[in-house]
């Protein structure tokens, strides 16, 4: 390839210097040189800088002519010899040359060899893709799986726009009920309100929502999968929110694991009607500590446990029941109790009273308080499957 080169620069030195630069490229995509070498190479024949912009995969450098990288976040100038990295694409290859008769031969020649080294190089690396949204309900569930080898996880993933990358990113599954699955990303899931920020997917069996970035108690929130509704800032529930669980902050490779802790989450969680008075609609799996273990031990549609059959014959016997129970389990004292159930003490005493006589058990001393917060915790899991796959 050089004699040739060599040979055709004697009699035309457009040709020569363009079978030059197919063999300089040649030899960079053998050596599986990086976009940043190839991006050097461009500019360093080109005789003027080059950058790549490419902004499905979010990749942004530029070099100058004599090698050095010297970023920069201004707009190409229309007139700039540039290249699109697919046929039909936006341009996002450049060399800053100006000019009004178009590009040279040999600029031609370098646009399209860096293009394709470079596309080759995205394909390896980053997929191919294109930037989220990326209306395919495969996607999510690939991520979440468990069984889907991880090469696989990674590739969807950076399809949906997740950070496969950097070490510190940090990314949350979230189970809804009846809903589709969802995966925050960059910050603690309390951060979510009601509406569809920036990097929204949907999926299993969902699609991807286009959205803006969001910010929310001063932490900047992506949601790829649209919800859920209603988990504020300080991590209660909304009257309009949805039920869901919410896994921990992995990296994204370990996101089946969250996954898994989110659908444990969500049978926790309560719509907060006349049956789940008291509940919470969004529970965070790590609120839960060793009280998750319970959802292994307590399985929907089996025998419930006889303390849970006590709850629900005294349940059947008047409608304040559950709500007083509930109250009675959750606040900080029996005075703070009739406060959010609305009865006066001794009324409150008198339904204790008669809950106490139909229950079996004391429920105003710690260890009885402990039995009742067991039976209505059971109850819920009783009457909560964990969202399917």
């Amino acid at each position: 390839m050089k004699e040739l080169a060599g040979r055709l620069a004697a009699v035309d030195p457009d040709a020569g210097a363009a079978v030059a630069v197919i063999a300089y490229f040649d030899r960079l995509a053998e050596a599986r040189a990086g976009l940043e070498a190839l991006v050097r190479g461009a500019a360093v024949l080109a005789g003027c800088a080059a950058r790549l912009a490419d902004e499905e995969r979010r990749v942004r450098l530029r070099v100058e002519p004599d090698g050095r990288r010297k970023d920069s976040e201004g707009a190409p100038e229309p007139g700039w010899p540039c290249a699109p990295l697919v046929p039909g694409g936006p341009p996002a290859l450049w060399l800053e040359r100006a000019g009004d008769a178009g590009p040279s031969v040999v600029d031609a020649v370098i646009l399209e060899r860096a293009s394709a080294a470079v596309r080759s190089v995205l394909d390896r690396t980053r997929g191919r893709a294109p930037a989220p949204p990326v209306d395919d309900p495969a996607l999510v569930e690939t991520v979440l799986d468990a069984d889907a080898p991880l090469p696989a996880r990674l590739y969807a993933a950076r399809r949906l726009g997740l950070d496969t990358t950097d070490p510190a990113a940090r990314f949350r599954a979230v189970a809804v009920a009846d809903g589709l699955p969802r995966i925050l990303t960059d910050g603690l899931p309390r951060t979510v309100t009601d509406g569809p920020p920036r990097g929204v997917a949907d999926g299993p069996r969902g699609l991807v929502a286009d959205a803006a970035q969001q910010i929310v108690g001063g932490s900047p929130q992506h949601i790829v999968g649209g919800g859920p509704r209603g988990i504020a800032a300080d991590g209660r529930p909304a009257p309009s929110a949805e039920r869901a669980g919410v896994g921990p902050a992995v990296a994204v490779a370990d996101l089946p694991d969250s996954w898994a802790a989110a659908r444990t989450a969500l049978r926790f969680s309560s719509d907060g009607g006349a049956q789940e008075p008291g509940g919470r609609p969004v529970v965070h799996s790590d609120d839960l500590g060793g009280v998750a273990l319970l959802a292994g031990l307590v399985v929907p549609g089996a025998e419930p446990a006889p303390d849970v059959r006590a709850v629900e014959a005294a349940a059947a016997d008047a409608p304040w029941m559950l709500r007083t129970l509930h109250a009675v389990a959750s606040t900080a004292s029996l005075r703070a109790a009739a406060v959010e159930v609305n009865v006066h003490h001794s009324t409150l005493q008198d339904r204790l009273t008669h809950a106490e006589h139909l229950l079996g058990w004391p429920v105003r001393t710690p260890q009885g308080r402990f039995r009742l917060q067991l039976a209505l915790t059971m109850r819920q899991l009783m009457r909560n499957r964990s969202t399917d796959q």
